[in-house]
């Protein structure tokens, strides 16, 4: 899905779309400079990036998204920002990914408008209906699978509850947390609309090819 430019930013509405391989950053994990791995992941066909960097303040963080959105326009895929509703408009990203501690959705929808992307992160059934009654274009969900990065948020979810998951909510379901390329066959074949990665892609050494890896089961 082609990112916002400034004419579908004057369109009424922006279209019906959720992302199927969302990259989302953290460049900690990345093998190289975070654009320069972004651009690779890009190349392998990932059709989204949420910039979730959150130790970054917001200065950082807005340059940061200065230097990943030419490589995303250029790719067509939208830029999310994690949280950050301030540095979405500001840079004129494609939209906002919110996280439990973001405002309610409704809110946020209020300030981006309805021509940006707004994705809501959830972590138990009742958290992802609440999100898609109240607008989200899509959720994730998880941790599905152990991570590092996830353990904050408990427990793996496990197979079962994102199944119970899809088939609640009402808007596409992203499933997050441990995910790799072998997974997608079980996740997809419980409803999951698509994946979010982070160490999988950004933690390769190609990470053009384990994208592509990603791109060729989820086409499969």
């Amino acid at each position: 899905m082609p990112e916002q430019s400034a004419a579908a930013e004057s369109a009424p509405s922006r279209p019906p779309w959720a992302p199927r391989l969302y990259l989302v950053t953290d460049r900690w994990q990345a093998r190289g400079p975070l654009p320069q791995v972004v651009a690779a992941a890009l190349a392998g066909g990932v059709d989204a990036v949420q910039l979730r960097e959150k130790d970054l303040g917001a200065r950082q963080l807005a340059e940061l998204a200065a230097a990943l959105l030419p490589l995303t326009r250029a790719a067509g895929v939208p830029l999310l920002i994690n949280d950050r509703i301030d540095v979405a408009l500001a840079c004129g990203a494609a939209g906002v990914q919110l996280a439990g501690t973001s405002l309610p959705t409704p809110q946020a929808r209020t300030l981006v408008g309805p021509r940006r992307y707004l994705g809501v992160s959830t972590h138990s059934l009742e958290e992802a209906e609440c999100a898609a009654r109240e607008g989200a274009d899509f959720v994730l969900f998880g941790p599905v699978f152990a991570t590092p990065s996830k353990l904050a948020f408990g427990s793996p979810q496990g197979i079962e509850r994102l199944r119970q998951v899809c088939r609640a909510v009402s808007c596409p379901v992203l499933a997050i947390g441990g995910i790799k390329a072998q997974h997608l066959p079980e996740v997809l074949g419980v409803g999951a609309h698509g994946v979010a990665v982070i160490s999988a892609i950004l933690a390769s050494p190609d990470p053009t090819a384990a994208a592509a890896c990603f791109v060729e089961q989820l086409r499969a």
